[in-house]
Order: structure tokens, then sequence, then C-alpha cells
């Protein structure tokens, strides 16, 4: 494997320092029970000074300074102390290679008292840009074409936006890569659809990285903190990527959520689909779809599967991505997910399995209701809060539903996350009735929950 170095000169001349992963000490394995650990000499051992001349202002990489088993260590006992009485964790499951691993770099400009134009991440808990070229989590391509955009900016004449004062034109800068594909998107975020000379500012971006495969024009002329806006202009290209996971094609588009380490959702997909244990024969609901991953990946096992997203550009993706990859077995409805079970168990419709992957705020009480209400056999709850998941699980379980295992995934190395997946089971009462299993109702052209449709050609609204 190649060695990660930072380059050996500096625009002032000064000479740079660099890692040499080839001539460190032999790592120790940690032996747990089906625990998995990074291979031997791929480790960085424990330093008393920092990997990164960003990490005490940036704050993203709590762990930096720790080797990567000690990380997964500490992650591993977090999970183990959070989950407690709760569900036996199996194991940590960690990279090969923790760097370099995000699919998605957001970086943030601003303009100095002197003029400099600087781009990077913003401060810990301020909204200060600290200057950032090279980070050790990001793509080295996004990082690349990022600082090539900032150099364009003062030929083009293009204003940076003040915060404060609430004058000039660009906000931020995102990069979506596909790992499998190699296909590049680059969204220029800024307050207005007005971009001076953006024929010729695309020609000469494309022209300093060819491999970009697409330029979209994001219009946030919002106040608050969301990055993006809600327009999207095509400036080059198709407006999306496509990337491969787990033998599916998947439609990236501006606003569709993605997992940012590719490596390892590939894992931790193939484990939840694992767990659910499906045969062939079931009826399986993916709830907090997104653009369709886990639930398309599952159908190949599944008889059908019915995923449900609030996101109206995701579910277009999601329908699209269906097409793509040929799958007819799947359903997407654009529709609150607690809703729409609570809809289908009026309607006497089962599912045998759900799947749940919401975001780090866990789900609330009225969905996780709503899943008692479904009444599935099994649950398969992919987790990015640990905190949150055992509040989850707590309520679950008190509701007829026993957690069976969890297995920690270490999704944002070198940070204090932990991705987890867990699986649980419907446990029956001796004074429970059997349950109905009820007809499952054929697909027709037209299905309807809520205030949302999706239609078997593939167009969806709402």
């Amino acid at each position: 494997m190649e060695n990660t170095r930072e380059k050996n000169k500096r625009s002032d001349g000064r000479k740079k320092t660099y890692f040499d992963r080839e001539n460190k000490k032999k790592a120790v394995r940690i032996e747990k029970t089906k625990s998995v650990a990074p291979e031997k000499g791929k480790q960085k051992k424990s330093s008393s000074s920092s990997k990164c001349p960003y990490q005490k202002k940036c704050g993203g990489c709590t762990y930096l300074n720790l080797s990567y088993e000690e990380q997964l260590a500490k992650k591993e006992q977090f999970l183990k102390k959070t989950l407690k009485g709760i569900v036996p964790v199996k194991g940590m499951v960690g990279m090969e290679n923790p760097y370099h691993y995000r699919n998605k770099v957001n970086s943030a400009f601003a303009r100095k008292k002197d003029g400099t134009i600087i781009s990077g991440i913003y401060e810990k808990g301020t909204h200060k840009v600290v200057p950032v070229d090279e980070c050790l989590l990001e793509d080295q391509r996004a990082d690349a074409i990022i600082c090539d955009i900032r150099s364009l900016l003062k030929s083009f004449k293009i204003m940076i936006y003040n915060e404060d004062s609430g004058y000039g034109l660009l906000r931020h800068v995102m990069v979506r890569t596909g790992f499998a594909s190699g296909e590049i998107m680059v969204v220029l975020v800024c307050v207005s659809p007005v971009f001076p000379s953006k024929n010729n500012f695309v020609k000469a971006l494309r022209k300093l990285h060819p491999e970009i495969t697409t330029i979209v024009l994001n219009v946030n002329d919002r106040t608050d903190s969301m990055v993006l806006g809600k327009r999207d202009i095509v400036l080059f290209g198709r407006g999306y990527i496509e990337d491969e996971l787990c033998g599916c094609t998947f439609r990236i588009s501006p606003q569709s959520f993605y997992q940012v380490n590719p490596v390892q959702t590939k894992k931790l997909y193939e484990k939840a689909i694992s767990l659910a244990g499906l045969t062939g024969n079931e009826r399986v609901l993916d709830a907090y779809c997104g653009i369709g991953t886990i639930g398309l990946i599952a159908s190949r096992d599944a008889r059908e599967v019915i995923s449900v997203e609030l996101n109206p550009d995701a579910v277009r993706d999601a329908v699209t991505n269906a097409k793509r990859n040929q799958i007819k077995n799947v359903s997407f409805y654009q529709n609150d997910a607690g809703a729409f079970m609570v809809s289908m168990a009026e309607k006497g419709e089962k599912a045998d399995v759900v799947f749940m992957d919401p975001p780090r705020a866990g789900s609330d009480e009225a969905f996780l209701s709503s899943v008692v209400t479904l009444s599935p056999k099994k649950v398969v709850y992919v987790s990015c809060n640990p905190e949150t998941l055992a509040r989850d699980l707590r309520y679950l379980t008190k509701h007829g539903y026993k957690a069976e295992e969890a297995w920690g995934y270490d999704m944002f190395a070198w940070s204090e996350h932990v991705e987890t997946v867990v699986l649980m089971s419907k446990q029956r009462n001796k004074d429970q009735l059997p349950g109905r299993d009820g007809e499952i109702r054929q697909l027709n052209s037209l299905r309807v929950y809520g205030q949302s449709e999706v239609r078997a050609d593939g167009l969806c609204r709402s």
C-alpha cells in the first residue's frame, strides 16, 4: 500500500512533515471474540503530537492521537457501556485503511481582512472558517478541486458571501465522489442563481480537473446554518453521479443522503441484511429509505420490499435506482414512515421485517409506536448514535421485542462516532392469540397512502 504523505513543500518554501507507515512498529492485534480489527502494519502508533495541524481548531478528529486499534477498543467499550443490559455487543468492525474515506466534502469559504480567500471547516462551535487544504479523512481528489476553485475565484471576481453583512455570492462548495465509479460532482452553493461568467468558470475548472463529471449551482438564500438550498441548476453534465454498492448502482443527487464511507457501508448493509435472515418469502419495509440503498440490496433476498422516505428528491432517485438495476419487487412512497406504517396496519397489511435507519436524533415515540402497531417479526435498526439507539431499544423491549445482538461499525474513523446495527425479534406472550397473516395486496399501477403517491411508471408527487 502506498504511503499517505503530505506534499513535501509548502507555498512559502518550508518543508512539510509527512507520515511514513512502512517504518512503524508492528501493531498489536486486539483479540476479541468476533471483533474485526485492521490488518497488521496498517495502523499508526500513538503520538503526543497530532497527525493533523488543524486538529485543535477543527475539533472533528477527537481520537487522532490514538492508534487505530486503541480507537476501536475505546469505541467498543463505549458501545458496550451504553447498551449494557439492553443488548449484547458482539464486536467492533474496523477499516483496513482508515484514511481519506469520506466521499462527500463540504467546504466553507470566507475572506480574511487582507482580502485573502480561505476555504475549509468551521471551527468547532463557531462559524469561523479554519483554512484546510488537505484533510486526512476526505477524498484527496475533492480537496484538490476545492483548492483550485478557490484559486479561480479572484480571477473571475467572485465575491465570498459574508454572513454578517449579507453581501457576496459563494457560500460553500460540496464535492461528492463515487468511489467505485470514479464520477465526481461539484456543487457551488450560492445565494443567487446569477453566477458571473459561469460558462467560462466551468471551462476553466474542467480544464484543471477533467475528471469532474457534473457541476451544479445550488441556490441557498437562507439565513440559517443549512448548507444546501432547495434549488439546483445544472451547469455541466447530468446533475448527478452514480456509484456502485453491494452489486447495485445508485444515482446520487446533490440533495440525496448517501453514506459517506462506502467501504464500511458495504460491510454494514451486508450485516444488516444477514441479521434479517431473509429467505425470499418475506415482505420487507425499509423506513427512512433515502435513495433506496438498503431496500434495493435486500430485494434480491425478499419477496417484496416497500420503501418509505419523506424527502421527495430522494424518492425520485430511489425510483430511478430501481429502474437502473432492473428491480421490480420494490415500491417507493413519499410519506412519513410512522404514518405510513399505521396506515398499513389499519388496512390489515403486514410486514415480516422492518429496516430502520433514522438520523442522529433517533426515532420519536410516534414512529416506534407505529412499529409496534405493525408488529413485524424482526426489526433491524441501523443507528449512528448509540445513546438515542439505547433509548429507542428500551421502548421496543418494553413493547414486545427482544434485542438479540448488536454490532459496531467504524464508519467515522478518528472521530468519536460509532455506527451500530441491532437485530430485534418479536416476542409472543403466552396469552397472545396467533396473529393473522393477512393477504399481501398486489401492486397496482397506483398505490396511495396519506397525502403522497408513487406511480409504477416511476413518477412521484406529493
